[in-house]
C-alpha cells in the first residue's frame, strides 16, 4: 500500500519553513488577435482578474503593445499560489484606446479565457482559445500563460542599462530605442525577461532601472545565457532592429565590479555586408543591485491549523484515515510490510520537488513494518521535508502500476495491489491522472483516494467510475472501475470500522473482476497491499 502523505510536511531543521502560499510568476502572450482598428493593427493589453468570494477582482493589467496582433507582454504578475484552494483566474484582452491603467470601458474586447491557477502551475504552460461573449471563438485568437515558481528563490536583481552611439534608423530624426532582455531556456527557446520604455529621439539613451527576480532573469543559474536586443520603435509595430548582444548574469556581475560592463551591439546583417563594421552602438550596464525579499509570509505545519499537525492527544485526519484503512489491508498482506510513498514535497538533501518519494527516505526499500511502521515513518518524515505542491498523483499511480505490471506477467493470481492515496488538494494533473488510471485498469490493482480537509473535491468524482466509464484524454475507456473516492469529512464522525467499510467496499468486486477477465483461478487467498 502506498500512502501518499501528500505535500504538507514541516520544514527541515535549519531551513526557513515553507510558506503557506507558493510565489508564482505569470507571463502572457497572444497570437492571432482580432484587428479592431481600421487603419492600423490592434493595441492589445491584458487584464488579469481573480475570483474572490464570487466576485471578479482585478489583479492588474499588462502594458499596451502598440499595433500588434501577436503581442508578447513584458509585465509579470506575481501571485500567491495556495495549492489546496481552487483559485479561478480570468484573462481579458482589450484593444486599448487610452492609458492601460485606466478603465476598460472605452476599449474593444478582443476575447477572454478562464482557468484555475492550479491548472497553469501544473502544466507550466497553458495555451487556450480566446472567447467572445456567449462563448463564441474570437477567430483563431489564443492566449498563452507561462507559470514559473519563485518560492525559495527570493533573490531579486535591479538593473539599469544605457547605450552609446546607436545606429540612426530614422530619416528625419534620430532613433527611438528600446531594449529587450531575454533568457535562453534549456530547449534554446527565448523567454522575454523585460522590455524597457522607449526613449524618443536619442542615440545614447538611458533607460529606467527595473527589478526582476533571479528566477525570471536566469532561473537562478548565473551562467545561463542571456540576450539583449535593441530596437528603433515604430508606432505601426514594425520596429527596426538595431543590434543585439549576449551575456550571462555571472558575466554582468564580474564586469560591473571591474567597471567594464559594456557590450558591442551587433547587427549580423551589417557584419556580413560591411568589411570594416565594428558595431551598431554599445550597451552599458549602468547599475546592478542584488537584493533578498524577506516579505513572504511563512506557515508551519507544526501549527494546529495544519491538517498534518501532530496533536499529542488526537491523531490528525491523515492518521485517522491511514490507520482505519491500513489496519484492514495489512491483514491480507502475507509479510505485513507496506510500501509508503509521499508526493508534492521538497525532500532532502537538495530539497527538490518529488512526487513519488519513500517517506522512510530509503528509495531501495520503501516498505514499512505494518501500519504502525507507516505511521512512524510519516511522523518522522514531517520535520524533514518542505511542504509544496501541486497535487500531481499520476507519478505515484504510474510507479505502483509498474510493480503491478511485473506481477501480471507471472500469469498467477497471487498478488493484488491496493494504492491508498491520502490528499488534501484537488488533483492538478487531471489529464495525466486519467491516462494513468486507464492504463492501470488493465493491471491487478485498485486505487482508493481519501480526500482530507475541506477542499472542493467535485472534480475528483470524475475519477470514480460510478457515474460512467472513465476515459483517458485520448478517449480510451477504462477496462474496469478501479477507483474509489471518499471525502473524509463525510465520515469524520464514523467509527474506524465504518470508515474502512466505506472505503474498501468496492475492492473485493474489483479484484474478482480482474482475475475473472484474465481467467486466472486463485492460487491462494493472499493479497499484497
Amino acid at each position: 500500500m502506498s500512502a501518499g502523505s501528500e505535500r504538507r510536511a514541516a520544514a527541515a531543521p535549519g531551513v526557513v519553513p515553507a510558506p503557506c502560499a507558493s510565489k508564482v510568476e505569470l507571463r502572457l502572450s497572444c497570437r492571432h488577435l482580432l484587428d479592431r482598428d481600421p487603419l492600423t493593427k490592434s493595441d492589445p493589453s491584458v487584464v488579469l482578474l481573480l475570483q474572490s468570494q464570487g466576485q471578479w477582482v482585478q489583479v492588474g493589467r499588462t502594458e499596451v503593445v502598440r499595433s500588434s496582433l501577436h503581442p508578447v507582454f513584458s509585465k509579470v504578475f506575481t501571485l500567491d499560489y495556495y495549492f489546496e484552494e481552487v483559485q479561478k483566474l480570468r484573462f481579458e484582452v482589450y484593444d486599448t484606446h487610452g492609458p492601460s491603467s485606466l478603465s476598460c470601458q472605452e476599449d474593444d474586447f478582443l476575447g477572454g479565457m478562464e482557468c484555475t491557477l492550479g491548472q497553469i502551475v501544473a502544466q507550466k504552460k497553458v495555451t487556450r482559445a480566446l472567447l467572445l461573449k456567449f462563448g463564441r471563438n474570437a477567430g483563431k485568437s489564443t492566449i498563452t500563460v507561462i507559470a514559473e515558481d519563485i518560492s525559495g528563490n527570493n533573490g531579486y536583481v535591479e538593473l539599469s542599462f544605457r547605450a552609446r552611439k546607436l545606429d540612426d534608423k530614422d530619416l528625419f530624426s534620430k532613433s527611438d530605442p528600446f531594449l529587450e532582455l531575454y533568457r535562453i531556456n534549456d530547449d534554446q527557446s527565448e523567454q522575454l525577461v523585460y522590455r524597457t520604455e522607449v526613449v524618443k529621439n536619442d542615440l545614447s539613451p538611458t533607460w529606467q532601472p527595473f527589478k526582476v527576480s533571479l528566477n525570471s532573469l536566469c532561473s537562478c543559474e548565473e551562467s545561463r545565457p542571456l540576450k539583449g536586443l535593441v530596437w528603433d520603435y515604430d508606432s505601426r509595430g514594425k520596429h527596426d532592429f538595431i543590434g543585439e548582444f549576449s551575456t550571462t548574469f555571472e558575466e554582468m556581475q564580474k564586469a560591473f565590479r571591474e567597471d567594464q560592463a559594456q557590450w558591442d551591439c551587433v547587427n549580423s546583417k551589417y557584419k556580413q555586408k560591411k568589411r570594416n563594421y565594428k558595431n551598431s552602438g554599445v550597451v552599458i550596464l549602468a547599475d546592478l543591485k542584488v537584493a533578498i525579499d524577506f516579505t513572504a509570509s511563512n506557515g508551519d505545519p507544526r501549527n494546529s491549523c495544519s491538517l498534518h499537525y501532530i496533536n499529542p492527544f488526537q491523531p490528525n485526519e491523515y492518521l485517522q484515515a491511514l490507520v482505519a484503512v491500513g489496519e484492514i489491508c495489512q491483514d491480507y498482506d502475507s509479510d505485513k510490510r507496506l510500501s509508503a510513498l509521499g508526493f508534492g514535497a521538497r525532500i532532502p538533501p537538495k530539497y527538490e520537488v518529488s512526487h513519488d518519494f519513500a517517506i522512510n527516505f530509503n528509495p531501495e526499500d520503501d516498505e514499512c513494518e505494518g501500519i504502525q511502521g507507516v505511521v512512524e515513518a510519516y511522523q518522522n518524515c514531517l520535520p524533514r521535508v518542505q511542504l509544496y505542491g501541486p497535487t500531481n498523483v499520476a507519478p505515484i499511480i504510474s510507479k505502483v502500476a509498474r510493480t503491478a505490471a511485473a506481477e501480471e506477467r507471472t500469469r498467477e493470481a497471487s498478488q493484488y495491489y491496493i494504492l491508498l492515496i491520502l490528499t488534501d488538494g484537488v488533483v492538478t494533473d487531471m489529464a495525466d491522472t486519467r491516462e494513468a488510471i486507464v492504463r492501470a485498469s488493465h493491471l491487478p490493482m485498485s486505487i482508493i483516494i481519501v480526500g482530507v480537509g475541506n477542499a472542493d473535491f467535485t472534480d475528483m468524482q470524475v475519477l470514480d467510475g460510478d457515474d460512467g466509464v472513465l476515459r483517458s484524454p485520448r478517449g480510451e475507456p477504462a477496462l474496469r472501475d478501479i477507483v474509489q473516492f471518499v471525502p473524509f469529512r463525510e465520515l469524520k464522525s464514523a467509527s474506524p470500522a465504518a470508515l474502512a467499510k466505506s472505503v474498501l467496499a468496492e475492492v473485493p468486486r474489483q479484484l474478482v473482476e480482474y482475475y475473472s477477465h484474465k481467467e486466472l483461478p486463485p492460487r491462494d487467498l493472499g493479497a499484497h497491499a
